[in-house]
């Protein structure tokens, strides 16, 4: 009999693919590493391990991929050009990841509240459904030698859907309002960060300068060590100088110099950090304009209410968080419509052409059409308390939303505060550290000179050394705190929205 046959063929078939698929699945393993103490190797190098024996320690290093590691410097610098601070900005603008990563979230989630919207619309779908259908039966009599009958059906159908949604209580409204406010968070973070790299790219610059300042003054203070040191060498070549006074004068050079090579290495550190503000490789080579030059405000005031209101209502994050709140907030009259039902209305205009066949008979074939609309309605009427733990969870995503907004609205404000309060301080202390520079100045020139005349001594005159070396680093970085402070100021108003918001950073 030829049916039993087939149908223990397929059994055997079935399960050869069952069991090839299992094997399969565990052979997936193979690629991972085979236990906890042991590094993964790629199969080929696996294998050439075991066949060549371990020895040694465990060696956890992975292959290396040579298009990883490209750095290539950022086009368009020139070398010979001097940059200055909005020049600076205008590449950060350009050639930050930040900024492409912030703008491909704000338009994804323009894409989403466009994908809400979609759902106004009808779905309408063309579906082909094609098929043959064979079976065989023995006949209880033989005719001739025909002992089985064999029917063949066939057929292709042709069909146009419709779907559509008529009314669901206000769902897809509620989602689609808080898919806009998510997108109007993504757009004002955007400029945000545009706002935070304008700020980094000045934070860092300043400070970039300060530590070529403290090169300059470290230089300085090795010439005037090398001063001391030579009217030391000249006591002592005369007769009335002693070699613990030359030893000191010596010893101070050597503190200079280490200073020096520091200053050297921190300005190296603050060169490299304005290239991260900025976004590009560190490999690049570029020449940046001194910041010594800008004049600092004379005083600033305490932030009035009417200052912090306004800045609260340009702020970024602000303002992304307030749409936060109110996305989340449409996402409870969203999961409120679960408990509602919805109206839906479906349509479909299909086609058909059969044909059936059976042996020794001649084909039939069939046409036929068909339309149909439907209207209905739909509603859960019991989920075991899904929908009302959905509805709660929304409620509380909304609390939790409207307390992000409020600490967040309160530490701008804050923000501000504090800021106003850092730069009055910051600039007393550069008026008192450039009056301690210009007395610690007449000390050193004085001591020096009157060692020179031998009425002083070593001690004095090195001591006068440290402290004008003091005085003139605590006088750079009050002024680039500064500046720097007067930047965040600009920055937590909300002012630092361009590059030449940070020329104006130094007259708030």
């Amino acid at each position: 009999m030829r049916l039993p046959a087939v149908r223990l063929f397929g059994f055997a078939l079935a399960v050869l693919i069952g069991g090839s698929l299992a094997a399969c699945t565990s052979s997936m393993l193979e690629n991972a590493p085979s236990d906890p103490s042991t590094p993964w190797k790629p199969p080929s190098e696996a294998a050439a391990t075991k066949a060549g024996g371990r020895s040694g320690a465990n060696d956890f290093g992975v292959r290396s991929d040579d298009a990883v590691s490209a750095l290539q410097p950022t086009p368009g610098i020139q070398r010979n050009k001097v940059y200055g601070l909005p020049e600076l900005i205008d590449i950060a603008q350009t050639q930050n990841p930040a900024t492409r990563i912030a703008w491909q979230t704000a338009r994804q989630a323009a894409l989403a509240a466009g994908m809400v919207e979609a759902t106004y619309l009808p779905y309408i779908s063309a579906n082909v459904i094609g098929g043959s259908q064979s079976y065989s039966a023995p006949l209880p009599v033989a005719i001739g030698n025909q002992d089985e009958v064999t029917t063949t059906v066939s057929g292709v159908s042709p069909q146009i859907a419709l779907q559509w949604l008529v009314f669901d209580f206000g769902q897809r409204k509620a989602l689609h309002e808080a898919a806009q406010h998510n997108s109007a968070a993504a757009n004002v973070l955007f400029n945000g960060v545009h706002q935070k790299i304008i700020y980094d790219v000045t934070r860092t610059y300043y400070l970039y300068g300060a530590a070529r300042s403290r090169v300059r003054i470290a230089d300085q203070n090795l010439a005037n060590s090398r001063k001391i040191e030579a009217a030391a060498q000249a006591r002592v070549d005369k007769g009335i100088g002693t070699t613990v006074e030359l030893a000191q004068a010596r010893q101070a050079v050597a503190q200079a110099q280490f200073g020096l090579v520091q200053s050297q290495g921190q300005e190296k550190d603050a060169y490299q950090a304005l290239l991260g503000a900025m976004g590009v490789s560190p490999v690049t080579q570029l020449r940046v304009s001194e910041s010594g030059s800008r004049r600092l405000p004379d005083s600033v005031g305490a932030p009035t209410e009417q200052m912090i209101k306004a800045a609260l209502a340009q702020r970024p994050d602000v303002l992304a968080s307030f749409s936060a709140m109110k996305a989340s907030q449409a996402g409870i009259t969203a999961a409120e419509a679960e408990f509602m039902p919805k109206v839906y209305l479906g349509a479909v205009a299909a086609g058909g052409n059969t044909n059936l066949s059976a042996s020794g008979m001649p084909t039939i074939g069939q046409q036929s059409a068909a339309t149909g609309v439907v209207v209905g309605a739909t509603m859960p009427l019991f989920d075991g308390g899904l929908r009302e733990a959905q509805l709660k969870n929304a409620q509380s995503l909304a609390a939790a939303s409207e307390a992000t907004f409020q600490r967040t609205r309160d530490d701008a404000a804050r923000e501000i505060v504090v800021s106003a309060d850092t730069l009055r301080s910051a600039l007393a202390s550069y008026r008192a550290a450039t009056a301690l520079t210009s007395a610690a100045a007449v000390t050193y020139d004085a001591a020096l000179d009157s060692y020179r005349a031998g009425v002083g001594d070593i001690t004095t005159a090195t001591a006068a050394d440290s402290g004008l070396l003091t005085a003139r680093q605590a006088q750079a970085d009050a002024y680039t705190a500064s500046l720097v402070a007067a930047s965040n100021l600009a920055f937590v108003l909300g002012r630092m929205t361009s590059r030449d918001a940070s020329a104006l950073t130094s007259s708030q």
